[in-house]
């Protein structure tokens, strides 16, 4: 069920109603939010609500198992077995239906290099939409109760965490920490930050519909598709709209999950703050699918050394988990490389940091032209490592890359003045004052519900008549 659809509308608005009515009697509205969250899963496909609970209950036992064992000395070791337990069968389940066939195909291309081939069977398996979210939820649970951060919760209440459909399918990854204990009391209705709600909707519905699809329709599915076709220019155009694509969808994605959330008096993480205004590749990361980045870092980096065992072990512990970080989004060598380029640009960056330390030398980015030059520098890197993550092969990227130089010559057709107009917008936004989206926000709180509403009805018949017919899954469902 996408979001910007009249199916989904009217879910919404069964939902928005019926939760609040049931809100005062909370163990009911647990079992009714856990139910519409099923058929929001369901949507796609039943068969992915079994693997739902089926996760549900096994990673509940595994956490009562894990506090069980937790602080008793004689028992540390099987706290730490019930833990391993609990991260292998969450890796093996997302193995076995993202990554069985591609790690068969690659072995199987390997052996048939040396003369050894023998057909592997492939399995086809149907990829659950947002398996990836759902198993790094599970595993933030299982590894803080071990750590001793978080008590197990009931299972009703997990139940909820698990399912809780405006996050389910693309994130943000909200923490069991950062939203259980919202499941405690009833949600204030009164509470609700309507205005921020409303203004993050529409923003995402924008976002998606009338920047991302026209751009991916419009120039960048073409020039990844058959690049041969496009001069120098337009694949420029091409690469830099697929960068504003990707932004405008995901962070699309990320704000009407917000926004939904705040209308049911839930606060879930932001996601995205302004990523191509960063000035260098880890700020680009600390404002870029921002509660993937702070996983990684607590719940993969940290553990292995993080910056702690010296210069070597910080540059191979970067370079591994932004690898890692990078098959995580698919089966794919394009982004094992996509998360290579990452984390090898980050362990540069670090280095060069402790030089700079080390000598004295101040950090750069004292003028405005010099962080001008930085942004534009690091949004030139990033865009060169999403021609990776888009292709369909690392042939396939270079191909697209080869067309900056084998293309030249006019212009070309396919570089128009909405599509320009629409990069840069999309850009544009990013740097927009906080101040004046705070005076937005309260604008939309002032005008009242009927208000809302009616700027709603108004903003989705603008967007259905301006963009293109119908809309487009969102490009992080398949992760």
């Amino acid at each position: 069920m996408l979001f910007p659809t009249i199916t989904f509308a009217i879910f919404f608005l069964v939902v928005y109603t019926a939760s609040w009515l049931l809100m005062p009697r909370l163990r009911l509205w647990k079992w009714f939010i856990i139910a519409a969250s099923y058929v929001f899963y369901g949507w796609w496909d039943w068969r992915f609500v079994l693997l739902l609970v089926a996760a549900t209950f096994v990673n509940q036992a595994l956490a009562v198992q894990i506090r069980r064992a937790r602080g008793r000395s004689r028992v540390a070791r099987a706290g730490r077995g019930w833990l391993i337990v609990a991260i292998v069968a969450n890796l093996v389940a997302l193995g076995y239906f993202k990554y069985f066939d591609f790690f068969a195909s690659s072995l199987d291309d390997l052996l048939g290099h040396v003369g050894l081939g023998a057909p592997l069977p492939l399995l086809r398996v149907a990829l659950p939409v947002g398996i990836s979210f759902l198993v790094f939820r599970m595993l933030t649970y299982v590894v803080d109760i071990y750590r001793g951060e978080l008590e197990p919760a009931s299972t009703l209440d997990y139940g909820v965490y698990v399912a809780f459909f405006p996050y389910l399918l693309a994130g943000p990854i909200a923490r069991a920490g950062e939203f259980l204990p919202q499941l405690r009391a009833p949600r204030d209705p009164h509470a609700i930050d309507a205005g921020r709600a409303f203004v993050m909707i529409l923003g995402g519905l924008a976002k998606k519909m009338l920047i991302a699809d026209y751009l991916a329709t419009h120039i960048v599915n073409g020039v990844f598709s058959s690049p041969q076709q496009y001069s120098s220019w337009e694949t420029l155009v091409g690469i830099v709209a697929y960068s504003v694509q990707i932004y405008c969808d995901f962070s699309a994605y990320s704000d009407i999950a917000i926004g939904v959330a705040l209308l049911l008096g839930f606060e879930i993480p932001v996601n995205f703050n302004a990523p191509y205004a960063a000035r260098t590749i880890q700020d680009f990361w600390r404002r870029w699918h921002i509660t993937l980045s702070s996983w990684l870092r607590d719940y993969l980096y940290i553990p292995l050394g993080g910056n702690r065992k010296g210069p070597g072990r910080t540059t191979v512990n970067l370079i591994l988990t932004f690898l890692l970080g990078g098959l995580w989004h698919g089966a794919g060598w394009t982004f094992v490389l996509w998360g290579g380029m990452h984390g090898t640009g980050l362990a540069l960056e670090h280095r060069r940091a402790d030089v700079r330390r080390r000598r004295g030398i101040p950090e750069p980015g004292a003028t405005a032209r010099a962080r001008a030059l930085q942004r534009l520098a690091t949004f030139a890197f990033v865009t060169v490592a999403w021609v990776f993550f888009r292709a369909d092969s690392i042939g396939a990227a270079f191909s697209v890359l080869w067309r900056l130089v084998a293309g030249l010559g006019s212009i070309g057709s396919a570089v128009t003045l909405p599509v320009v107009g629409l990069i840069a917008l999309g850009i544009g936004i990013q740097y927009i004052p906080e101040a004046f989206m705070e005076r937005l926000r309260l604008g939309m709180a002032s005008i009242g519900w009927a208000g809302q509403g009616a700027v709603l009805a108004l903003a989705l018949f603008l967007i259905q008549t301006l963009g293109p017919q119908g809309a487009a899954e969102f490009l992080y469902f398949k992760f």
